[in-house]
C-alpha cells in the first residue's frame, strides 16, 4: 500500500466513516480543528517551536534532524495509540452497521497537519509502513478552513424561528429536528444562550474559528445530504453576537433576509418559563449578568432588578429583564432586511410540541 493524498471533499466524505488524525501540536488542535478529529500530535508545543526555530535560523535539513530526534521515541506509542483508536472505532461502527465490517479489510485512517507538509507526511509514512490504509489531506487543515469559509458564501434556504425571550425556541428547534426537519442550533454550537444570562450553566465557549468550523460543517451536511433535498433549514433568530462569538457575516445576512416565523406567546407564560429555567442559578452570577446590561437597562431598573434578586423575589426581577429584552427584540425584528416577510403566529403557551406543529402547519399553508 501507499499513502494517498486526497482533496478536502473526498477527505470529508471518508471522515464520515473513518477516524481523522490531527497531527498538529496540542495548542493548534485546542484552538480549532475539524469537528470529530482525534488529536495525535507529532510534536509538543515546545518541540514544534524548537523545530520551527531551527528551520528559520539554520536550515531545513537541521530542522528535519531535530524533528526525527523527537519523532523516533514516539513511533511505537503512536502506532499503539492508533490501534486502540481503531479498535474502539471499529466496535462503534459495528454496533451502528454490523454489515460490511470485516476485519480482513485494512483499517483506514485519515491524517492531516497544518498545510499537508512534513508532519502529516511523517506520521502517514509510519502508519502506512505498519499496515494501515492511510489518506492525507492535500493542503492540510488550511484547505479545510478555506472550504468552511466558502460555505458561508453559498445560498441557503433558511426559515427563521422568531419569538420573544422565554418562548422556548430552542426546545421547538429540537422538536422540529425530531420530526425530520433540518435545523441549525446556533446557541448549542456557540455554547451560549444568547442573552446576558446565556453563559449560566454552559461550558466555556469555543474559539471563533472552532465555532465557524462547527457551523460550516452543519451547512456542508445540509448541502450534501439527500435527506434534506427540498427542505429548508430552521434556525433561531439571533443577534450578530452570541456571547463572545460572531455569526459569520455572509450567513448572518442570509438569516436577516430569510422569512421569519414569529411566535407570539403571552408575557406571563414566558416569565414562568424563564423563572423555571434560570431561577435556580447562583444569585451573584445573576446579579453580575444584570450589571453587564445596566447601561441599556437604566439605573433605576437595574437597582430594582438587583434588589429583587437580593430579596429572593426572582419573578419580579425577571419581569423587569423580560420587558427589557422584549423591547430590544422588537427593535431587531423591525430592522430586518426590507421586504423580508415576518409571519406572526399566536401561541397560547410555552409548549414546544404544540408550537412546533403550529409552525409546520403554517408552512404547509404557505
Amino acid at each position: 500500500m501507499a499513502v494517498k493524498p486526497i482533496v478536502i471533499e473526498s477527505f470529508l466524505e471518508l471522515a464520515a466513516s473513518h477516524p481523522v488524525l490531527d497531527v498538529r501540536s496540542p495548542s493548534e488542535f485546542n484552538h480549532a480543528h475539524i469537528p470529530g478529529a482525534y488529536s495525535l500530535p507529532l510534536f509538543t508545543d515546545e518541540e514544534r517551536k524548537v523545530v520551527g526555530t531551527a528551520y528559520k535560523q539554520q536550515c531545513r535539513e537541521q530542522a528535519i534532524k531535530i524533528g526525527l530526534d523527537f519523532f523516533g521515541p514516539k513511533m511505537r506509542p503512536m502506532v499503539d495509540e492508533v490501534e486502540k483508536l481503531l479498535q474502539a472505532h471499529h466496535f462503534q461502527q459495528a454496533n451502528i452497521n454490523p454489515i460490511n465490517n470485516s476485519n480482513d479489510v485494512p483499517q483506514t485512517v485519515l491524517v492531516h497537519c497544518w498545510r499537508g507538509g512534513m508532519r502529516s507526511g511523517g506520521v502517514a509514512w509510519l502508519l502506512d509502513l505498519y499496515g494501515f490504509r492511510v489518506y492525507t489531506l492535500i493542503g492540510g487543515y488550511k484547505s479545510f478552513r478555506h472550504h468552511i469559509l466558502e460555505q458561508f458564501e453559498l445560498e441557503v434556504d433558511l426559515k427563521i424561528l422568531g419569538g420573544y425571550t422565554g418562548t422556548g425556541k430552542t426546545e421547538i428547534l429540537q422538536k422540529l429536528e425530531r420530526l425530520g426537519e433540518p435545523i441549525i442550533d446556533l446557541e448549542a454550537l456557540a455554547m451560549h444562550k444568547g442573552s446576558a444570562f446565556g453563559h449560566l450553566g454552559q461550558p466555556e465557549q469555543p474559539s471563533q474559528e472552532m465555532f465557524e468550523n462547527l457551523l460550516g460543517m452543519k451547512l456542508l451536511q445540509w448541502h450534501n445530504t439527500n435527506e434534506t433535498a427540498g427542505k429548508a433549514i430552521w434556525a433561531e433568530d439571533e443577534s450578530l453576537r452570541i456571547g463572545n462569538l460572531l455569526i459569520p457575516q455572509p450567513f448572518y445576512k442570509q438569516m436577516r433576509s430569510s422569512p421569519c416565523y414569529f411566535l407570539d406567546v403571552p408575557f406571563e407564560e414566558r416569565l414562568d418559563f424563564i423563572v423555571k429555567d434560570y431561577g435556580k442559578a447562583d444569585r451573584d452570577k445573576l446579579i453580575g449578568a444584570v450589571l453587564r446590561i445596566q447601561k441599556r437597562l437604566g439605573g433605576l431598573e437595574t437597582k430594582t432588578a438587583i434588589n429583587s434578586l437580593i430579596e429572593n423575589d426572582i419573578r419580579s426581577s425577571f419581569a423587569i429583564l423580560l420587558k427589557y429584552y422584549d423591547k430590544w427584540y422588537l427593535k431587531g425584528l423591525d430592522s430586518r432586511e426590507p421586504g423580508t416577510p415576518v409571519i406572526a403566529l399566536k401561541g397560547s403557551a410555552v409548549d414546544h410540541v404544540r408550537n412546533a406543529q403550529l409552525l409546520l402547519n403554517q408552512l404547509k399553508q404557505n
